[in-house]
């Protein structure tokens, strides 16, 4: 009953012959009870009345009391505390020897224990317990969660994060990685056409969206590598610019960041658009972003590692208000919510329910900060201070 039932199942896919037969033995585990637990109390009954018969030939009545005191001390020290321990401690070593022994053993007395089972299971019903329900063994999130958290050296601290950041995935969503709106860099079509061909030189992007006026108006997304070909050509002009352009891909801002993943590789897309219940465009995501989820930034260099959270030498943060709540948690190892507000600035508004001014100090769930700086109806950058441990 103390087997772990993964390492068992792994085993037993591995052919190993104890783990089939405990596999089998298990799949019923109200006749292995039976089976146990028959020849448990037969023998602890039969060896009571022969210590009974032997204890008053040799004291007489009074030897009952001695009998029972002796055979209580031997069965509990020999039959139950230190076999159930060493059970408990290395089932493995004694389960797969007792299946050998327990599968003939529970044919040859099947008759016996069904009956057994079919009173007991009778009474269990009655108080609302199914035993023939199929048994749930799934881990569920949290559970997967502590398995990898627990497993210690067995798994790689690198590999170990990477398998929780695949954990979190499925609870996040594309809102709560995106580029916001306003720092998507594109290109307005309506500009004049030598600013247009600057921006794509210059541009450190591979693919860039093209609109007129406004990102909601979106064209197309340019990749780099199909304009750079006609780029120098002389006739190359905004009409060649737009044949150019692929479709856009638009994501629903409730996608979650596993599923976004998936749909990345079926449509054989690298970057979208993320678009709200209206389909104003809210921002945008990279299939590098949904990477960095998993296995954290790609820069190696300590300077380039989030200009968004710098921590200062005291201890605290300087933050800029657009930083997302899931990369300043990270980040930081706090734990802000993120089911309610995506960014520091929505977190901060939804709290104060003002525009507050530079200067205003507040203290956000436990965390003392001070505003440094807005920017029209937004928070530009915050400081946060050290907490007292």
């Amino acid at each position: 009953m103390t087997l772990n039932r993964y390492r068992l199942q792994h085993l037993a896919k591995s052919n190993h012959a104890g783990a089939l037969r405990a596999q089998k033995l298990l799949q019923r585990p109200d006749r292995l009870i039976g089976l146990i637990l028959l020849g448990n109390n037969f023998v602890n009954i039969l060896a009571s009345s022969i210590a009974t018969v032997i204890a008053m030939r040799v004291w007489g009545e009074a030897g009952i009391a001695i009998a029972a005191g002796i055979l209580t001390l031997v069965i509990l020290i020999f039959a139950e505390v230190t076999p159930k321990t060493l059970a408990a401690i290395n089932p493995e070593k004694l389960a797969f020897p007792a299946a050998l022994i327990y599968t003939p053993l529970l044919k040859l007395l099947y008759p016996l224990v069904w009956i057994v089972n079919l009173i007991a299971n009778q009474l269990l019903k009655l108080i609302g317990v199914d035993v023939y329900d199929e048994q749930n063994d799934a881990l569920s999130h949290e559970e997967l969660r502590t398995v990898v958290v627990e497993a210690g050296v067995l798994i790689p601290q690198k590999h170990q994060k990477m398998l929780l950041n695949i954990l979190d995935m499925e609870s996040a969503t594309v809102e709560d990685i995106m580029i916001p709106r306003g720092e998507i860099v594109g290109i307005d079509l309506d500009n004049h056409w030598d600013e247009v061909l600057k921006k794509i030189s210059q541009t450190p992007y591979t693919r860039i969206p093209i609109y007129r006026k406004s990102i909601d108006n979106i064209i197309g997304v340019l990749h780099l590598r199909k304009a750079l070909a006609i780029l120098t050509d002389e006739d190359f002009n905004k009409n060649k610019l737009i044949r150019c352009l692929s479709e856009p891909y638009f994501i629903p801002e409730a996608t979650s960041l596993h599923k976004q993943l998936f749909n990345f590789q079926k449509e054989k897309m690298r970057m979208g658009l993320v678009v709200d219940e209206y389909g104003d465009i809210l921002g945008a995501v990279t299939l590098e972003d949904l990477l960095e989820e998993i296995v954290g930034e790609f820069t190696t260099d300590p300077s380039e590692h989030s200009q968004e959270v710098q921590q200062q030498k005291d201890g605290g943060y300087l933050v800029e208000g657009s930083v997302t709540i899931r990369e300043l948690n990270k980040i930081t190892g706090w734990s802000l919510p993120t089911n309610g507000p995506k960014t520091l600035n929505g977190l901060i508004l939804e709290y104060l329910e003002t525009i507050p001014k530079p200067g205003t100090s507040l203290k956000l769930l436990s965390k003392p900060l001070e505003i440094i700086q807005t920017q029209g109806n937004a928070v530009k950058l915050v400081r946060f201070y050290p907490t007292k441990q």
